[in-house]
């Protein structure tokens, strides 16, 4: 499924529960927050190792899988309220993170762009 008929399925699913008067861009970055929190909610206490090992049991990767669609689907669904092209956004700032992150100075690093220097 493409990103655009993924966008069109929320934006369908939203339309025929009459919720698209509420879906503002203010409402919808809310809800994009609280999603968000749930889903670090459950990687809070997890050391490294574990976090890394979460999808490795059927009852946790529900969960995570549960909590990343929602983010995913009010993301896709803040992207059309506001008539933003998600595919050129990203490849957008690809293109302003490769002049900040230049590979000789970034590689291996996980420092600022503003402090590479």
């Amino acid at each position: 499924m493409t990103l655009d008929e993924l966008k069109d399925l929320v934006a369908e699913f939203s339309q025929v529960r009459d919720w698209e008067r509420f879906h503002t861009p203010k409402n919808l970055v809310m809800a994009l927050m609280g999603e968000v929190g749930e889903l670090a909610e459950i990687f809070q206490w997890l050391t490294p190792e574990e976090s890394q090992a979460i999808c490795s049991g059927d009852d946790e990767r529900i969960k995570v899988e549960h909590e990343v669609a929602d983010v995913f689907i009010y993301l896709l669904r803040l992207a059309t309220v506001l008539d933003i092209d998600l595919a050129t956004a990203v490849q957008g700032k690809l293109a302003v993170n490769d002049e900040r992150y230049p590979v000789g100075l970034a590689r291996g690093r996980a420092t600022k762009y503003s402090e590479l220097g």
